[in-house]
């Protein structure tokens, strides 16, 4: 994976934070934390992205296609 540097501001307060975990080795290096803390915040926005989304699923209108689906696709099932 190639990486690029960029340049940030940040807080006094967070950066003394920042600085006391590269300290006691929670992390290697500012760089790897804040990497890591952005990845991370962007895999949740995803999923609260997506949650977002499926919560705009009206429930009676997916049951409705689905049953639909299940009806065409019956008249082709074999007896048993």
């Amino acid at each position: 994976m190639s990486t690029y540097k960029v340049a940030i501001s940040i807080d006094k307060e967070t950066l003394e934070k920042l600085d006391r975990f590269v300290k006691e080795s929670a992390f290697p290096s500012r760089s790897r934390a804040i990497q890591e803390a952005v990845q991370e915040k962007l895999e949740r926005l995803d999923r609260t992205s997506l949650a977002r989304e499926c919560a705009k699923l009206d429930p009676s209108e997916e049951k409705a296609m689905a049953e639909q689906g299940m009806d065409e696709d019956t008249e082709k099932w074999p007896e048993y």
